[in-house]
């Protein structure tokens, strides 16, 4: 099987970058159409820029480069993929309401207002989403010839970093999304791969173009010619190329929640992959960015440090720049060009903080929590100074180690790679350090970051603090949450309670399988019950 994705352009050096904008646009924004904002004395122009660019920035992918490996032709695949849903019920419309049902499916959102922003510029959504997308897909037009133009996104900072608020009894509230939090629902596995099957089945049909014509009756005409005579030509011969494939990618992309960073990013540097992909299972839970700043290191296993070694946010804006070449296919001595956007981000992450937990509790035991704290967490993942409202972190030592959990991730990051960053124009602003075991992250927002681990393979605090507890399978995605347990809503045999209706399509993980181990991290096991809740009454509050 090919290491590369689907390529849909083989073109090089004639792409002409016509615009890009995001989902939600604020006039900070330099690239964005403007909405009215109100301003305040208050208001940090460099965070509010911030906030502009992690809800919608381009980052450098939309452009050729990226349409070779991550971003693609949007109403193609848009019309790919709601014929593929009417093949599997003909009930279903042919119109951009069918493509956000498909898109939901796999933990996209379209909410109606959007949080985790400074208060004093937060605002309700007062447009439509551009046509069909959801949030943090960026898109943009370029002309892969001269004349041409073709519509194409990719996936930005909030496609990850954006979660449902959830409501006093646990349920979700997709109707409004928090900027920051970890959409612990997107299938990045399952989208892909429905983009694949779709095209293999219908990118010959003619009536696929003409579901293009229904979806998007604006379409200039340019565009309707470059999607025939140029996308889709090139599009079926790489399909051909792959015709013996049943997959998109070489490697599984994660699961609801969770991504494959590391073998994306071996994928855009060339370096060889694990059992040429099947071994590459270093999937890590995409995490809650509350506190990021008081690092000095990043990933799970902290495999990139500042060269300072401090928490300086400057190094740290600069390597998260680095972020867009696995995520978004943009070429590292591209993604330098954006370091002052990720500057920007890390001004308004400074004053991030999650949803504050919306469910009861109880205070005595909160403070009974916050001495076992200090008493057994702090000295891994920060120390906090607590006497009302949310506790205030005092001190962070970015520790990292083996605590027994999962090896296969920190495996995934091996030499191959730790040498191409180093020789890539990277090299002097990311210090590379592998082997050291996994990263003890700050517990910011970590009521609403379940399922645990680096590899998401414990569904609640309970299980994490109670190994005993800890099942062999359980579902994830769209999922409610159980405020006892502190975790995903689930029966005893690790499914949904009857009655619910998941906002997206869960997956079952299998702790048995490679990278999803459940072991380790067995700290809490010599608490008693009691001492637990307790513990979890404090986690609450963070």
């Amino acid at each position: 099987m090919s290491s590369r994705p689907v390529k849909f352009f083989l073109l090089a050096g004639l792409a002409t970058v016509l615009g890009a904008a995001g989902y939600l646009f604020f006039a900070a924004a330099p690239e964005a159409e403007s909405l009215a904002m109100p301003q305040t004395a208050t208001t940090d122009p460099l965070a509010t820029k911030g906030v502009a660019a992690f809800a919608g920035a381009g980052f450098g992918g939309i452009s050729l480069t990226s349409l070779e490996t991550n971003a693609v032709p949007f109403k193609l695949i848009a019309a790919a993929l709601v014929m593929e849903e009417r093949a599997r019920d003909p009930m279903a419309k042919t119109d951009l309401s069918t493509l956000k049902q498909v898109m939901q499916r796999f933990g996209f959102l379209y909410p109606l207002s959007i949080e985790g922003v400074p208060t004093e510029i937060r605002l309700p959504l007062t447009k439509e989403p551009p046509a069909g997308k959801p949030l943090g897909m960026t898109h943009g037009f370029i002309a892969p010839v001269g004349g041409a133009r073709v519509e194409v996104t990719n996936l930005g900072c909030a496609a990850c970093h954006a979660g449902v608020a959830y409501l006093p009894d646990g349920s979700p509230d997709p109707d409004r999304a928090v900027l920051g939090m970890p959409n612990t629902s997107l299938d990045l596995e399952s989208y892909t791969q429905a983009i694949f099957t779709a095209l293999r089945r219908h990118l010959s049909d003619p009536a696929l173009l003409s579901t293009v014509d229904i979806l998007f009756p604006q379409m200039s005409w340019q565009e309707r010619a470059s999607l025939r005579w140029i996308v889709m030509p090139l599009a079926r011969s790489r399909m051909e190329a792959l015709s013996g494939t049943s997959r998109a990618l070489p490697f599984t992309n994660g699961l609801p929640g969770a991504t494959n960073g590391v073998a994306a990013l071996k994928l855009q540097t060339g370096t060889p992959l694990l059992a040429e992909g099947a071994g590459d299972r270093g999937i890590v839970s995409i995490p809650d960015l509350a506190l990021r700043d008081r690092r000095n290191r990043l990933l799970a296993d902290g495999v990139y440090a500042t060269p300072s070694g401090k928490a300086d946010r400057q190094e740290l804006a600069a390597i998260t720049s680095f972020f867009t070449v696995p995520s978004m296919g943009v070429k590292p001595e591209d993604a330098r060009r954006h370091i002052p956007e990720a500057e920007a981000i890390f001004s308004w992450l400074a004053d991030y903080r999650p949803q504050t937990f919306p469910g009861p509790v109880d205070q005595a035991a909160a403070e009974r929590g916050a001495a076992l704290y200090a008493r057994d967490c702090a000295s891994c993942h920060g120390s906090f100074e607590w006497k009302t409202g949310t506790p205030k972190l005092q001190s962070y030592p970015d520790w990292i180690g083996d605590v027994g959990t999962d090896p296969l991730r920190a495996q995934a990051f091996d030499k191959d790679l730790a040498d191409a960053i180093r020789k890539s124009s990277y090299g002097k602003t990311i210090t590379v350090k592998t082997g050291q075991g996994y990263a003890a992250p700050p517990l910011a927002g970590v009521w609403a970051s379940a399922p645990y681990l680096h590899n998401g393979s414990v569904p609640s605090l309970a299980a994490l603090l109670d190994p005993r507890l800890r099942p062999t399978r359980f579902m994830v995605g769209g999922h409610a949450l159980d405020w006892e347990n502190m975790g995903l809503r689930l029966t005893a045999e690790g499914d949904y309670p009857a009655g619910y209706t998941p906002f997206s399509e869960p997956q079952w993980v299998d702790t048995t399988q490679p990278g999803l181990g459940n072991g380790g991290h067995i700290f809490g096991s010599e608490l008693d019950e009691e001492e637990r809740e307790a513990l979890i009454a404090f986690l609450k509050l963070l």
